[in-house]
This record gives structure tokens, C-alpha cells and sequence, in this order.
């Protein structure tokens, strides 16, 4: 049996490499550093933590990430093995000794019998001879291999620079401020003509919005990703700064539209929002992407009508950050469409985190693992975290009616990607229904619960089917 290759490793590439040889299958895992070092990296080290040392929050009941750490840990994951063996103090969160962290992983990748480290930068595609191919090349892919990949799918199947706009889940938007119409009353393609939800503000409101985006902080580019801006993805802060008027005739523009509500009249400026999965959970806001820093995006954000109690899928931003149009590109186990036996996993799918991107390494490494054995394992249901991120990377987009992605950007796993549980939720001591935050954490504690049950039935070996 022929060695499945990895290229990159980060913690996508590791945790794929230690599922497949779990599966005693051999693994080739290449890594061009030190050879060729990135702008981001300081070490040698695999697995290396780039930014942040955290895992966010490590609360399976009532967290998305939380519950992906756990489920991770049920799948044998090697990065979550190593994360807890590592952890510091971060009260609910699960942070971890850094340098710690990446030589445990260095150790247990190098010491693995039936896995091989080689350094060395694979410029350009992978060699013809190479049947089963992960790359998890990340958001810093080399330039070389990202040049032969778009060569490979198209001009437009890599970007390079997240122009992200924040997203909201739609049960937290309050309706009584807020409506549904598009522009003009205009369909569209696939559309109904009230497919926006429409925040209105007065001018008194317009002015304190921009007052706060001129004077909120606002994070600067690293050195490595420094470019200059382009009109498509302007921040809304830098669109302020060329004049005050500059949002009401852009993305905050109030025309075409009207407000149904009682007593209400015609709004000096409109924010609006764009569904933003299938499942109608999710609703990015038009135009917004941003380099303000995160706290002040939650407090600047709330001061728009409607959005006083929004909660947030994923803050906006603005960065460098090589990644695929994968709902386009890749098939249901992340093989790449146009050339099957190369499959990618971690953060050059889309999505984001160092979690998410384990998770989705682990997934690419059980894929391969199974395809190399003469198996096929199904998907992960979509009710669990890892089939939610995976249903978003692969398909959970919004389509246009040509069948295409109409957006898609990296994101976070979170409640917004899971479909809504069908079960009633419990009552309250009294016997009377739940409200406000105890509805909240009750239904959360639902998503989390089911989630598991179907991952114990997923891993359990009942959807691994023999190859026909």
C-alpha cells in the first residue's frame, strides 16, 4: 500500500497524518521549514502556534468550539491529546503552553513508526506518482504552490485577502426595529424581493455611527500581509474617513426602500443584511468588513437599530489569507474536483481557527485513511460540529441560481451552521416555558447533546460502508 502525502505541517497536517496512521496506513509528511521559512513562523517546530495560544472555549454545553474540542477528543485527536496535556490557566478557555505544545507534537509526529517527516518546500503541484495527496498548506501557502493550484481550478479559485463582514444570527435581530425587502423591491436571481433584512437610522444616529467608527481602534496590519486597499473591500472605516456622507451612498444607502413599521418615516441611512447560509441561521451585514478591533466592532455594532442585542457569528476583518472557493472546488471529502487524488484540509478550505482547522485535518486524514483501505466513510452528520464546519466548507453556502456560491469566506464553526433541532424544549422549574437567556443556554445545551449522540452513532463504525 503507497504512503498518503501531507504537505504543511501546521496542526491540519498533523492531526491528518496521526489519523491515517491510526488507520495503519504510512504517511509521508512534508514541511518546507526550515528550508524555506514564512513571514509569520519563528521556529521549526510542528504545529507551531502562530498567534494566539488559545483554543477558545472549552465549554461542551453551550459553546460550538467547546463542543468541537470534545468531540475531537472522542475521535482520538492527537492535537486536542496534546492541547490538554499542555494547558495554562485561561479560566473557561483551554489555552496552552506554546512552545510546549508544538514539541510534544514534533515528537509524537517524528517518533510515529508509520509516519516520515520530510523538509523541504513541494513547489508547484505534487508529483504525478503521489496517488493520495492532503495539502493543509494553510493561509501562508507558498507562492508557487498556490500559483500551480490556481492554474489547476481557475483564476478565481484562490483568494488571497479576507474581505470579512461581520455575521449575525438572525433570532438575535430585532424584527420590531427591522424588515425584510430588497432595494427597488428587486428579485433577483433566486431572490423574492424581500430578501434583506433593512436596519434604519435617523441622521441623528448616522452621525453618532460614524463619529465611532472614525474614533474606534482599529488593528493594523501585520508587515507580511500590508497591501494597498482596493474599492471592493474597502473597510467602512476607511470609506468614513473620505467623507461623512461617503457610507449613505454606499453600502449604508437608504434608497429603494421603505419602511412598513407604524409610525416610522423615511430613514436618512440603512444598514442591511444578506442571508448567509442555507439554513436562513445566518445574516452577514452588507459592506461591513472592517479593521476595527473586535470589542470596539460588538459596541459600535449594537448602536445600529435593530442590532442592540445582536450576537455574532464572526467579527469582520481584513487580511492576508490564501484560501479556496471550496463549495465550488472540492466534493463532500474534501477531494479537490478537478484532480481527485489531491484533498485539503485546515485553513486553506475556509475555515478558520486553529481548532476548526484540526478538526478539518482530521476529517481529511480519516477520508484518505478509508480511501486507501478499499472503504468509504460518510460524512459526518451535519447536527455534529465537525459535519456542520464540513457542510459549510463543501455546500452550506447561500447559491445563486446558476448553482454557485454567491460568497463565500472563512469562518468559524458556531450554533448559526448547525440545523435547528426539531426537539421542545424543556420547561422551567414552574412549569412555565423558558425566555431570554435560560431559552438561550437551554437550546444550546440541546445542539450540544444531540451533536454527540450523533457522532457516537457516526464513529461508531455504522456509516463506514464496505467499498462495493
Amino acid at each position: 500500500m503507497k504512503a498518503i502525502h501531507i504537505v504543511g505541517g501546521g496542526l491540519a497536517g498533523c492531526e491528518a497524518a496521526w489519523q491515517i496512521a491510526a488507520r495503519g496506513v504510512g504517511v509521508v509528511l512534508h514541511e518546507m521549514r526550515p528550508e524555506r521559512m514564512t513571514a509569520a513562523h519563528k521556529t521549526e517546530g510542528l504545529a507551531e502556534l502562530v498567534c494566539s495560544n488559545s483554543f477558545r472555549s472549552d465549554d461542551r454545553e453551550h459553546n460550538a468550539v467547546g463542543l468541537l474540542h470534545e468531540e475531537m477528543r472522542r475521535l482520538g485527536s492527537l492535537i486536542m491529546g496534546t492541547a490538554d496535556a499542555h494547558q495554562v490557566p485561561a479560566g473557561g478557555a483551554l489555552a496552552v503552553d506554546r512552545d510546549g505544545f508544538s514539541a510534544a507534537i514534533t515528537a509524537a509526529i517524528g517518533e510515529h513508526p508509520l509516519i516520515t517527516v520530510q523538509r523541504g518546500e513541494i513547489a508547484g503541484l505534487p508529483p504525478a506518482e503521489w496517488d493520495s495527496v492532503i495539502l493543509a498548506t494553510g493561509p501562508l501557502t507558498s507562492p508557487a504552490l498556490a500559483e500551480a493550484i490556481g492554474a489547476l481550478t481557475g483564476e478565481d479559485a484562490l483568494a488571497f485577502f479576507d474581505a470579512i463582514a461581520p455575521i449575525v444570527h438572525r433570532d438575535s435581530i430585532d424584527m420590531s426595529v427591522a424588515w425584510f425587502q430588497s432595494r427597488y423591491d428587486k428579485a433577483g436571481p433566486g431572490g423574492s424581493g424581500v430578501d434583506y433584512v433593512n436596519c434604519p437610522l435617523t441622521r441623528e444616529e448616522y452621525e453618532a455611527f460614524i463619529d465611532a467608527l472614525l474614533a474606534g481602534e482599529k488593528i493594523a496590519f501585520h508587515e507580511w500581509e500590508a497591501t494597498p486597499y482596493f474599492d471592493g473591500c474597502l473597510p467602512i472605516e476607511v470609506m468614513a474617513e473620505r467623507g461623512r456622507e461617503t457610507l449613505r451612498h454606499g453600502p449604508m444607502k437608504p434608497f429603494g426602500l421603505t419602511n412598513p413599521h407604524p409610525g416610522t418615516h423615511k430613514p436618512y441611512a440603512v444598514v442591511q443584511l444578506r442571508q448567509d447560509n442555507r439554513l436562513g441561521t445566518l445574516f452577514n451585514i452588507v459592506g461591513f468588513q472592517t479593521k476595527l478591533k473586535h470589542g470596539e466592532q460588538t459596541r459600535i455594532f449594537r448602536t445600529i437599530p435593530g442590532l442592540e442585542k445582536a450576537e455574532f457569528a464572526r467579527l469582520g476583518g481584513l487580511h492576508r489569507n490564501t484560501f479556496l472557493n471550496a463549495p465550488k472546488l472540492v466534493d463532500a471529502t474534501l477531494r479537490l474536483k478537478a484532480m481527485p487524488r489531491l484533498r485539503f484540509a485546515g485553513q486553506i478550505t475556509g475555515c478558520e481557527g486553529y481548532v476548526e482547522s484540526a478538526a478539518i485535518g482530521l476529517l481529511a486524514g480519516r477520508f484518505a485513511a478509508a480511501e486507501a483501505l478499499g472503504e468509504t466513510l460518510a460524512p459526518p452528520p451535519p447536527t455534529t460540529a465537525h459535519g456542520a464546519l464540513l457542510n459549510h466548507i463543501t455546500g452550506g453556502h447561500v447559491e445563486t441560481i446558476d448553482a454557485g456560491p454567491r460568497s463565500y469566506q472563512p469562518m468559524n464553526v458556531n450554533f448559526g451552521l448547525f440545523p435547528p433541532s426539531t426537539s421542545a424544549l424543556p420547561l422551567s422549574e414552574d412549569g412555565k416555558r423558558l425566555r431570554g437567556p435560560a431559552k438561550a443556554l437551554a437550546k444550546k445545551r440541546g445542539l450540544c447533546r444531540r451533536a454527540l449522540d450523533d457522532l457516537g452513532q457516526w464513529a461508531s463504525g455504522a456509516p463506514r460502508l464496505a467499498a462495493e
